[in-house]
């Protein structure tokens, strides 16, 4: 469903809006010398779109995964059903959700209230290994160990707090979170679409990750927020909400980073950096942040799992980019042809194998690896890092069959029950495909290339998603096929940043040590080299 859209204001070039067009430039440059893989970025001053770019083959009519962006969105819809009565701050949760009072009474499971969900004190350590497959979020929260008791007011960033929260809205209102959300702030603030969101299998929205929307969705839904909940002349956020929720309510002195401890309201984060700011904020660096001295909205989505360091690279630049408003426009017609983000790489056009032929009409039979199947972590077309936290994680790629073409080759390929057939440019250009999968649409990017007469390599990016899934077919003598999966950015480099927080997440250093040394081979064990056979 696609909604009737009120528009954004843009300026005719940055510095009309009070924006630097050299800053822009030097935080472009930063970006590409950082390494950093930015997706699209806005920056917004006094209402009005300073700048906004996307980096090729992403757009801005393609959502975006928010991650723990998603948080913030819950938070409005927390605050929307306080001001309509459904709960308070006070509510207890086993009030709203009794079944799961024990028939031997805990009293700190009676402590629990919205407001320790919404502020991430309510003592509940749901395991980050938690099978999310399995339709069981709520029992494995209130059946999770205690950190500390509610009333002690420690904070830790635990997700599962916020899909609590989704749980408590969906009860008290009847309506799933989208539908709630539906008429009193996506169709107000005029989002492209209504948004997809992951839930459970009872339909729960995850609130803490899960949320895809566009670039901009998120530029109105933050500048929203920022200007006290009025878009168009109408009160759509409580005014209240605005305010408390992006203020600290608690102190998260937990983390190292000063961006990660400089206090927390609502699902929303305090900047240390930069004094009188906020962000909602989401792994792989996906931030909506606001600067209140300078009345602007910097919005980024991106591919970066150090997000300390995307935000560096904003810092260097935002907001010393911020200046007076002038419609002189020379700065910008200096830089204009290099304000842009550089097009990611695709494969490109290599000769053609006269193997082709021998595949034409054969199926690659591929055996499952034990070892993640055990575990429930089958390896899919998605990258890890889009199905971990998912109800439907996929999985299990077999009777993979190509087509080729002049220019392009089909792949068809079946996970558990659900088979998709995706178009691989050979020619240097890639392919979009809508595909479902995960339980979740996406638009498949595809390319496939030659590097020898028997080894062929597909490479599929779901554009929704931060990550790409690259495959190298070996296809050898007798019918056996190599298959070896990688990822991009790299398992590994995602499995380093967390062995570099693994003291935030277990707090028993010996636990702690073990854990980080035997993190170091697991991207080994996540991608495995599949074997398989040509029938």
């Amino acid at each position: 469903m696609v909604m009737e859209k009120n528009v954004l204001e843009r300026a005719s070039f940055p510095e009309q809006a009070g924006v630097s067009s050299g800053d822009i430039l030097a935080f472009i440059d930063d970006l590409r010398q950082s390494d950093i893989e930015a997706h699209s970025f806005m920056i917004l001053r006094h209402g009005k779109v300073a700048f906004e770019t996307w980096r090729e083959p992403y757009a801005p009519d393609i959502p975006h995964t928010m991650y723990s962006v998603s948080k913030a969105v819950t938070s409005a819809a927390a605050g929307l059903a306080i001001d309509e009565g459904f709960f308070s701050f006070d509510t207890k949760l086993l009030d709203i959700l009794p079944e799961f009072r024990p028939e031997k009474p805990d009293e700190r499971l009676e402590k629990i209230t919205i407001r320790h969900l919404l502020t991430m004190t309510a003592g509940k350590e749901v395991s980050l290994l938690a099978d999310k497959s399995k339709n069981q979020w709520k029992k494995d929260y209130f059946e999770a160990p205690w950190y500390a008791d509610p009333d002690d007011g420690v904070w830790r960033y635990i997700s599962e707090n916020t899909y609590m929260v989704c749980a408590a809205i969906v009860r008290t209102t009847g309506m799933s979170v989208v539908e709630f959300l539906t008429p009193r702030l996506f169709e107000p603030l005029g989002f492209s679409r209504v948004p997809f969101w992951e839930t459970d299998a009872d339909g729960v929205e995850a609130g803490g990750w899960g949320l895809y929307i566009t670039t901009e969705d998120l530029a109105r839904f933050i500048r929203c927020v920022h200007i006290g909940g009025v878009w168009n002349g109408k009160q759509v956020l409580p005014e209240w909400w605005t305010r408390e929720a992006v203020k600290k309510q608690v102190e998260n002195l937990r983390y190292v980073d000063d961006d990660n401890r400089a206090g927390y309201g609502y699902f929303f984060w305090r900047n240390g950096v930069v004094p009188n700011s906020y962000r909602a904020d989401g792994m792989f660096s996906q931030f909506g942040i606001v600067f209140d001295d300078y009345d602007a909205e910097f919005i980024i989505t991106a591919g970066e799992v150090d997000e300390q360091k995307t935000r560096d690279c904003i810092w260097r630049h935002f907001p010393a980019g911020f200046t007076d408003e002038s419609d002189n426009p020379s700065e910008y017609e200096k830089y204009k042809y290099r304000l842009h983000l550089d097009p990611l790489p695709e494969l490109p056009s290599l000769p053609r194998s006269p193997f082709e032929k021998e595949l034409e009409g054969k199926t690659v039979f591929f055996k499952k690896p034990k070892l993640l199947n055990a575990v429930n972590l089958p390896v899919s077309m998605l990258p890890f890092a889009t199905v971990y936290m998912s109800a439907d994680r996929a999985g299990n790629i077999d009777d993979v069959r190509f087509s080729f073409n002049d220019d392009t080759c089909t792949m068809t390929w079946r996970e558990g029950s659900v088979e998709n057939t995706v178009v691989c440019g050979m020619d240097g250009n890639a392919r979009n495909t809508p595909i479902f999968l995960g339980g979740i649409p996406f638009t498949a990017r595809c390319s496939a290339a030659w590097r020898d007469e028997r080894t062929l390599e597909v490479w599929f990016r779901p554009l929704e998603g931060v990550c790409q899934r690259r495959w190298k077919l070996v296809f050898k003598d007798g019918g056996s096929v190599v298959a070896v999966p990688s990822t991009v950015p790299s398992t590994k480099v995602m499995i380093d940043w967390l062995i570099k927080y693994m003291d935030d997440f277990v707090d028993n250093r010996a636990v702690s040590l073990a854990a980080q040394t035997a993190s170091k081979n697991v991207h080994k064990i996540v991608e495995p080299v599949h074997r398989g056979v040509l029938r």
